[in-house]
């Protein structure tokens, strides 16, 4: 049953109402926007299994590094040398440091930073391990580059004693340029001359005991190290020409080399105005 009502007066409209200005499109969007900024927040403050290496210190093998004299010689007689041979190395984030989205962003954005995974860096994650093996290495190249340029010179170990010190570097990579140090030291160019012509050079490499040079890594910002103490010359191994070429300080001239006679060689032609190879 239909019951009727009283007649009343007639309503007035709604007003129309303004459409929302949060269209569902709109509001996906925005919600987006605080999700990814959320995520933005947290993880720049998230640590990174990265570490930052950039240009570290170079000593030069002829002379002193930190106040100690770098090559020591008993057995034979030794010359007074002009010029340098710089070993040259990285710096690097310690082994247990972690960084930021924002550290490794500013980071890649360096031309003289690179951003590694750490355990291309320190294999070891262990600071006191890493440290030990990384001694260990040094130790190795300097008793190969010591037995690579004794071999070179037809001397004796047994009557020519040679000692290194290059205080906390670590590493194999200084191999070449101290190998290249001592015999400087004991004959120069061999005709009355120096092996540097008084130049800075600067250079990397392992070496092993037949004077074969091996790769290193962190070539690219080794010359930076290199161009920043005044080398004009870097001896760089030649399977890493390309690393080498990326990002070269201005008058640096990269020299690539195989072995011990290589860089001898290379030396000699820059002495005398020869062809010198090029990267």
């Amino acid at each position: 049953m239909s019951v009727a009502s009283k007649p009343e007066a007639a309503a007035e409209p709604p007003a129309a109402r303004k459409p929302s200005v949060f269209t569902p499109r709109r509001r996906a969007l925005a919600l987006c926007a605080v999700v990814l900024a959320g995520f933005l927040a947290v993880s720049t403050t998230v640590a990174l299994p990265y570490t930052r290496t950039w240009p570290g210190d170079t000593a030069n093998a002829l002379g002193s590094y930190e106040g100690a004299r770098v090559l020591s010689i008993t057995g034979a007689p030794v010359r007074q040398t002009t010029g340098a041979l710089r070993v040259v190395t990285i710096r690097a984030d310690g082994p247990t440091v972690s960084i930021s989205l924002e550290q490794a962003l500013a980071a890649w954005l360096n031309p003289k930073v690179a951003v590694l995974p750490r355990e291309a860096v320190y294999p070891q994650t262990n600071a006191t391990q890493a440290n030990q093996v990384s001694a260990q290495q040094m130790t190795q190249a300097q008793d190969s580059a010591t037995t690579a340029a004794l071999n070179y010179l037809h001397l004796s170990p047994d009557q020519v004693k040679v000692s290194v010190d290059l205080g906390d570097i670590g590493g194999p990579s200084g191999g070449q340029m101290m190998s290249l140090a001592i015999i400087d030291k004991l004959v120069g160019d061999g005709k009355g001359g120096d092996l540097t012509d008084g130049r800075n050079i600067a250079g990397t490499g392992t070496i092993d005991d037949n004077g074969s040079i091996g790769a290193v890594g962190g070539v690219a910002l080794k010359t930076w190290a290199a161009a920043r103490d005044g080398a004009t010359v870097f001896l760089v191994p030649r399977a890493e020409c390309s690393d080498a070429k990326v990002n070269t300080p201005p008058g640096l001239r990269l020299v690539p080399v195989n072995t011990l006679l290589d860089s001898l060689r290379a030396l000699g032609e820059l002495e005398h105005g020869g062809t010198v190879p090029s990267c």
